[in-house]
């Protein structure tokens, strides 16, 4: 029995990155032999187990065979006889292909080290193809390693544009697809996940809302970046910056515009409405990958006010205060600023004014907040009966709204 560090530990220690989980892989071994020597099964499809002390993951090297369409169609063989090698080739890329043993030697037989040395996301055997989850991590991968200069070797595109063609995306299960969208808009460049599917023929498959994004023009003097698709993707970076691996931001910020594929081409630069009609789309999104409802529920604020929230300072005290409370932001306080964030994103998420001021948002939490420090104790309710007691506080709150402003 020898066991070897593999993965993602092996792979960002070479990239210099700090390591996250640290999973192992186990050669020469059975379930029985693990479970008498303390070690916990966890695996539900092929066995995996828990470190008796430090409750790392281990798991039997295992091979493969493709039985049926789709991410769950394959047979798995996980045994003594397996061999290091035959579990490593069934790994996705090079660079997640490499093992490392007790001593700290490195066992590299796909020269994944060579792809780290020059940024190349590339897979490691044909077998990539039989499974389309794998186009999802080469997304998310590359939202990751974006920054550091990586790219998708062109043979692996181009098997990811047969895996497209061949309808393999078309098995993937909803579920997954969020969970690869929402760990893909916790990274640093999350354009990079929407550029790497949009390459090979998946986002229009997957995401048709935003696929349909590009080639729509904004009017230049907003938008200097003009295309509609490419300022999501800019959006979708800069709300990584103003608030790192925040899922939440990112889907708002994603989903933002969608209504801009809908304006009447005779209307175009402009997008009249757009706020309004992205609510549509935007559900039918959230519906068919079953978004959870705070994910569906900001993304629907942020659709319908971002215009709102971008001309604030020339808003009365009582539109403000009626947009506060059509964002339920009385009882859910949270949500103001996190609106006021995904504007900030929207604004300066356009092609040169990345660095532009947005005083928008410090409005918005100034005015949310002078009308929060009015509650029911601080109106005199003498002789009020139900909706009078709530038309008090909401014009005393409109008074402190005004107040703020002056």
């Amino acid at each position: 029995m020898k066991c070897y560090l593999v993965g993602g530990a092996v792979r960002d220690a070479l990239l210099g990155r700090a390591a996250g989980d640290h999973d192992h892989v186990v050669v020469g071994s059975t379930p029985e032999k693990m479970r008498a020597l303390g070690y916990l099964p966890v695996g539900k499809d092929f066995p995996v187990f828990l470190h008796p002390q430090t409750k790392e993951e281990y798991a039997l090297a295992r091979s493969e065979r493709k039985t049926a369409a789709g991410y769950h169609g394959f047979l798995f063989h996980a045994d003594a006889d397996v061999t290091l090698e035959q579990d490593l080739i069934r790994r996705d890329f090079t660079v997640n292909a490499i093992a490392q043993d007790e001593n700290g030697s490195l066992i590299d037989p796909f020269n994944g080290q060579l792809d780290i040395k020059n940024k190349i996301l590339r897979h490691v055997s044909p077998a990539f193809a039989e499974d389309p989850v794998r186009i999802l991590r080469a997304a998310r991968f590359m939202a990751r390693f974006a920054e550091l200069g990586f790219s998708i070797a062109p043979e692996t595109l181009e098997l990811m544009r047969s895996m497209v063609g061949s309808g393999e995306v078309d098995a993937l299960v909803s579920e997954r697809v969020w969970q690869e969208l929402k760990r893909a808009l916790e990274e640093t460049r999350p354009s990079a996940f929407i550029q790497t599917l949009r390459d090979c023929g998946a986002l229009k498959i997957l995401f048709p809302e935003i696929d349909a994004l590009f080639g729509v023009p904004q009017r230049i003097e907003y938008h200097p970046e003009v295309d509609a698709g490419l300022h999501t993707q800019m959006v979708c970076d800069m709300a990584a910056q103003l608030a790192p691996r925040d899922a939440l931001i990112g889907f708002a910020a994603l989903t933002h515009d969608l209504g801009k594929a809908l304006s009447p081409k005779e209307n175009l630069p402009k997008h009249i409405g757009h706020e309004k009609n992205g609510l549509k789309p935007l559900a039918e999104l959230c519906q068919r990958f079953k978004v959870p409802i705070h994910y569906r529920e900001l993304a629907e604020i942020v659709c319908r006010e971002h215009l709102n929230i971008h001309r604030l300072d020339e808003m009365k005290a009582s539109t403000v205060h009626d947009l506060l409370a059509r964002c339920d932001g009385f009882r859910k306080p949270e949500r103001i600023d996190q609106l006021g964030l995904v504007c900030e994103a929207d604004k300066r998420g356009r092609l040169g004014l990345q660095e532009v001021a947005y005083p928008s948002r410090a409005l918005l939490n100034k005015f949310h907040a002078a009308a929060m420090s009015v509650t029911f104790k601080n109106i005199d309710s003498t002789g009020l009966q139900g909706p009078q007691i709530s038309e008090a506080l909401r014009r005393a709150r409109i008074k402190a709204i005004a107040t703020a402003m002056s």
